[in-house]
């Protein structure tokens, strides 16, 4: 399994400036490789092959007075720009074909210098290294101070050098983890949970444990506001609008990083003490079309999810998603009756049916686990049989600011 683990480059001024050349080269390559592509779409021709891009864009690209600056960056950087532009494309064929998952995505398109995240990447062709001091070494950059935050586990195979909105900089390296290892690290246990995620209560569990929303951009707010009027003070292209505009980056990250932080540190212990874990499916989408869609953002549902469902796939552990429509707000768990639906304001309610009082939450997470198959018998066998494993994807890393990170 592929994992991705970051840590924060703190680079001087003259790295900074070897950076921003290498961005801008690979941004200038993977424009052209666009553009290559559309002049073959409008003539009517075949698309020139990632052979032929490679030739005329960087090999004898680098021959000619207009672009004989590509040289002064590592090849690898160019080819791996020209390997994103071909897997862009992939990705939008598919997704014209319907073969790709998820809503349909737009064609490639121009990056542009005004960016706010850039990101050039090294493969084990570039022969970078990591030096003995702990600094990270890369060809005509120069040797980067790195904030190591644990040790790696095995060698990357690759690092992608990452510049975010706020003006930070990241290293992210791929590697290949052992299952073996893996699983010895979280030992089997008898354990399963449902979770009801909600705004008032992060989660919910099944035996009633209750998970506060921390409400990060509720507590930030204020903060955030302050920072956004000075922004729109500032006069268009000034460097002072460009100070603030940093501030307000800046501040938005570190909500993000609190929020990326709490549901790492939740799914963890969601996973090491649970064998089998129940979610509902939800459709935050939908969520985000009405008036609490500051507080499912806030939430961040889907990012807590996935985490679960990489987690799980990671260590041996079972997580299941039941549908969205089933109504676990509106049966009785102790009898089963279907009770109806019932008004956001009504947190405990009793059933018509057996008279039991049930908290609304917990309640709901008791189904969430009975529907998944996780619940237990009288007799100790499972209600329902065929737990789906969760399936297997490539994750993030603690500290990479754009995507979920490994345990």
């Amino acid at each position: 399994m592929q994992l991705r683990y970051a840590f924060r480059l703190y680079p001087d001024t003259v790295q900074q400036r070897a950076l921003a050349r290498a961005f801008g080269c690979a941004r200038v390559v993977f424009n052209d490789a666009v553009r290559a592509r559309e002049d073959a779409r409008k003539a009517g021709q075949p698309f020139p092959t990632a052979g032929e891009l490679s030739t005329r864009l960087i090999t004898e690209a680098r021959r000619t007075a207009e672009r004989s600056w590509l040289g002064e960056v590592s090849a690898v950087v160019l080819q791996q720009s020209l390997r994103d532009a071909e897997s862009a494309y992939r990705n939008f064929f598919a997704s014209l074909k319907g073969t790709r998952k998820g809503p349909r995505i737009s064609p490639p398109r121009f990056k542009s210098r005004k960016d706010k995240r850039q990101s050039i990447r090294f493969t084990a062709n570039a022969r970078w290294s990591i030096t003995d001091s702990g600094r990270l070494n890369l060809p005509k950059i120069g040797t980067l101070k790195v904030k190591w935050s644990r040790a790696l586990p095995a060698t990357p195979s690759s690092v992608t050098v990452i510049k975010d909105a706020a003006g930070r900089y990241f290293a992210s390296f791929v590697i290949d983890t052992d299952p073996a290892t893996d699983a010895a690290r979280m030992p089997d246990t008898g354990q399963t949970t449902g979770i009801d995620l909600g705004l008032t209560h992060f989660a919910v569990l099944s035996d009633g444990t209750k998970i506060d929303s921390p409400r990060f951009l509720w507590r930030a707010e204020k903060k955030l506001k302050k920072a956004q009027q000075e922004l729109s003070r500032k006069q268009k292209g000034s460097k002072n609008r460009a100070k603030a505009r940093l501030k307000v980056a800046r501040a938005h990250a570190k909500v993000a990083d609190a929020r990326r932080e709490f549901h790492h540190q939740l799914s963890t212990r969601l996973i090491f003490e649970n064998q089998g874990i129940a979610v509902e499916d939800l459709s935050v989408a939908g969520l985000a079309r009405t008036r609490l869609a500051k507080s499912v953002h806030d939430a961040g549902w889907s990012s807590f999810v996935s985490m679960l469902e990489y987690k799980a796939a990671r260590y041996g552990r079972t997580l299941v998603r039941i549908g969205r429509f089933t109504p676990t707000s509106q049966t009785c768990s102790t009898c089963g009756v279907k009770d109806g639906p019932k008004p956001l304001d009504v947190r405990e309610w009793a059933c018509s049916a057996c008279g039991a009082v049930h908290d609304r939450d917990t309640n709901a997470a008791i189904n969430v686990k009975t529907a998944a198959g996780l619940a237990v018998s009288a007799c100790g066998a499972p209600v329902r049989p065929g737990v789906i494993p969760a399936q297997r994807e490539e994750t993030g890393s603690h500290g990479f600011p754009t995507e979920p990170c490994a345990a």
